[in-house]
């Protein structure tokens, strides 16, 4: 099963590489999480945000691999604590083909985006640094892969 995020943004600081490369090869053979980077679209002094998002938007869901379950990464969603993001992966792992997590660009997620979600997911009330997101995320899911092996990683 491939978990697969699909980020706006590329050329990301050398920390947010190294820390996803590191998770990335932690997961077990059959168990993939999968990057795929979709380019910023280009601002301009007087941009039309609304028509960014939805190029980025249109650029994500063009990065979802057939099949996939579709989770949006976006402040107005639900907020899983570790255990709770646990058994959403059990299930998935159990039910689904894949699962793409979108993450907007700096001005978010298009509506279309949030539509064609599963789910939407709230990382938590904070505003983070999309870079920063990436490994969070990364970080999370690994975390809960181990949850559910019942591996000591997570100590809660």
């Amino acid at each position: 099963m491939d978990l697969t995020v699909a980020a706006v943004g590329t050329r990301m600081p050398a920390w947010v590489e190294q820390a996803w490369a590191e998770y990335s090869r932690r997961f077990p053979r059959g168990l993939n999480l999968v990057l795929r980077e979709i380019p910023l679209a280009r601002r301009a002094r007087n941009a039309d945000v609304a028509a960014l998002r939805a190029a980025e938007g249109e650029a994500l869901l063009g990065a979802v691999p057939s099949g996939h379950r579709i989770i949006a990464l976006d402040e107005g969603g639900r907020q899983w604590s570790t255990i709770e993001l646990a058994g959403q992966l059990e299930n998935w792992m159990r039910e689904e083909h894949g699962v793409c997590f979108l993450i907007g660009g700096p001005d978010g997620l298009s509506d279309d985006c949030r539509r064609r979600a599963r789910d939407t997911w709230s990382l938590g009330r904070l505003t983070l640094p999309h870079p920063l997101v990436r490994v969070i995320l990364a970080e999370q899911l690994y975390r809960v892969w181990r949850i559910i092996n019942n591996h000591p990683y997570h100590r809660a």
